[in-house]
């Protein structure tokens, strides 16, 4: 749906369900029409508060650049739900569309406080010191902070972002994980040797082997710490991705994203242990003594203070939002869009400049090949790996839409619109939860029949009817005649209508380069040294992927090392007591 039709329609819904709405609550606000801002994924979130008779009478949502998946309908119920509350005391953040709903939820609390001339309360901060400070509050952060809280180290996690998470919320596919428990219960062969091979390979052998064993080695046991009472996650869905040559990619039951679902949890858990997160934090510094780091600056909106640490964890993530550092090291992505939050900007590479920190593979960036065109909306690979293919517009297939990233991409970027279709039908999109979520941000282009769905999309339907009867007898052969892919994900013929297709185009999504680290997830020099007291996970880091992440490698990166650097840096710290 176009935003500009959503805010008609808006506007008139929030006036008719004003006039019904006011009941017989009553407020000590002063009348008017006052705005407030909430700052949200992709920048800010503006609305106004119509205050009449000291009670909440309307409110509207004046801009906002949000595209990160809330359903237009989770917008009016928070919208709606305030008018009727006077306040936001008693709303909850719409599952799958946290940033916004509380970039929504912050703006609105902004307008009240002008009608109560009331300034907004920010906490101060003061120097202070702990066990493990932690640069970002991504994936690996929460990892991190929950283990070395768990093990009663004092943990103080500092995130620039007004919300926790990072690129982990958006993260559609699942984790991957070879020889595990769940595979044994689903009857799926697999072997730490295959899953190795896989990632090299896809890595085209550029990845560091010591790190790619380790991810290997740990991931079975990263799934069953997920799923302990201590995070609680859901990982009993195994499905295929690109570039594996088994099911291995673990993510909720029905094949829900996965960063909706873990972000959340994590977040619970590293509280849960003790450990004190700060939003809007932004560490501007890692301090030095003696050659080492022994601590960071931080900068928020009440000044400057300091945090003297024993151990520093950096999980800042990667520099996919910063389009000038992206082409610097890979001038063919100049114009490229992202998948990635605007905080991924690379901030800790100039930090750590005066430990001599290595970088390793910093040109090798990632392309998304399904990203819905002009939104940088990803669609998971999850829906090709149960069973949907690729079309260009002259309606025929044109790659295997299981091979790794950089080669999908690339096949797409061969077709004239440098855009292809991903075509699938009912029974694909009852097979994974997350074409749901599409189906309420109004991606898919629906239709009763083939031809139909061709009409809408401008797909020659001849060919789109001719490729997909050609498909699905691959499909009853378990043999791809055109393409070679892999019969695992062909399980699902392309036959019962509705039919549905969304236009994706690639844009930049994953950084493999970055600080050089060991097994340990320690920190290691141009001399090849690991510096003291210093780790890193996520994203943040460089050598595990190669030249290409294989889809569920990002999600075991940062909790396998999330969970190595916290380890390794409580062993640091009692080694230096």
């Amino acid at each position: 749906m176009k935003y500009t039709k959503f805010f008609s329609a808006f506007s008139v819904l929030l006036i008719s369900f004003a006039v019904c709405s006011c009941g017989s609550k009553t407020y000590s606000l002063k009348d008017g029409t006052f705005s407030g801002e909430g700052e949200g994924r992709n920048g800010t979130v503006e609305v106004s508060v119509t205050i009449t008779g000291g009670k909440v009478t309307n409110a509207e949502i004046l801009n906002e650049k949000e595209t990160d998946g809330i359903a237009d309908n989770a917008k009016i119920q928070i919208i709606n739900q305030f008018i009727e509350e006077g306040n936001t005391k008693n709303i909850d953040v719409v599952s799958g569309a946290t940033i916004t709903s509380n970039a929504l939820l912050d703006a609105l609390d902004a307008a009240l406080a002008k009608s109560k001339n009331e300034n907004p309360i920010e906490t101060s901060y003061s120097d202070t010191e702990c066990d493990i400070a932690i640069i970002g509050a991504g994936g690996a952060g929460l990892t991190a902070a929950t283990e070395a809280a768990s093990k009663g180290a004092k943990v103080i996690v500092l995130e620039k972002m007004n919300f926790v998470g990072g690129n982990s919320n958006f993260s559609t596919g699942g984790i991957n994980a070879a020889y595990t428990k769940e595979q044994e219960r689903l009857g799926i062969k697999d072997s730490k040797e295959v899953f190795f091979n896989d990632t090299m390979k896809g890595g085209k052998f550029l990845n560091d082997p010591d790190l790619v064993h380790k991810l290997v080695d740990e991931s079975a046991g990263i799934i069953e710490w997920l799923q302990s009472p201590l995070i609680g996650a859901d990982l009993s869905d195994v499905g295929m991705f690109g570039g594996a040559t088994n099911k291995r990619i673990h993510r909720p039951k029905g094949g829900s994203a996965i960063g909706a679902h873990l972000v959340p949890l994590l977040h619970k858990a590293a509280l849960a242990q003790g450990a004190d997160i700060r939003l809007k934090n932004k560490v501007i510094d890692i301090i030095e003594e003696n050659g080492n780091p022994c601590g960071v600056r931080v900068s928020y909106a009440g000044g400057e203070y300091t945090v003297r640490a024993k151990a520093i964890i950096i999980a800042t993530g990667g520099f996919g939002a910063n389009p000038n550092l992206v082409v610097f090291y890979q001038a063919a992505l100049e114009g490229f869009g992202t998948t990635n939050q605007r905080g991924a900007t690379g901030d800790a590479f100039p930090m750590v400049e005066k430990f001599n920190a290595e970088l390793v593979q910093m040109e090798q960036i990632q392309t998304h090949p399904t990203v819905v065109k002009g939104t940088g909306i990803m669609i998971t690979e999850a829906i090709r790996g149960n069973g949907a293919i690729l079309v260009n517009k002259a309606g025929r297939r044109f790659v295997n839409e299981i091979e790794t990233r950089d080669i999908v991409s690339a096949a797409i970027l061969k077709c004239p619109e440098k855009s292809a279709f991903i075509i699938f039908d009912q029974k694909i999109r009852e097979s994974l939860k997350a074409v749901e979520d599409y189906a309420k941000q109004g991606l898919l282009t629906e239709g009763n029949t083939l031809r139909e769905v061709a009409e809408k999309t401008q797909i020659d339907a001849v060919a789109l009817e001719y490729t997909i009867q050609e498909y699905n007898r691959f499909v009853e052969q378990k043999k791809d005649g055109d393409f070679g892919r892999n019969p695992s994900s062909m399980e699902r013929p392309i036959s019962q209508g509705p039919f549905y297709a969304i236009e994706v185009e690639p844009a930049v999504h994953h950084t493999m380069g970055g600080l050089k680290i060991n097994t340990k997830a320690e920190v290691i020099n141009k001399s090849g040294q690991s510096i003291p007291g210093l780790f890193a996970a996520g994203e943040v880091t460089g050598g595990i992927h190669g030249a290409n992440r294989l889809g569920g490698n990002a999600v075991a990166d940062y909790c396998i090392f999330g969970k190595i650097a916290a380890d390794s840096a409580i062993e640091y710290v009692k080694s230096a007591q």
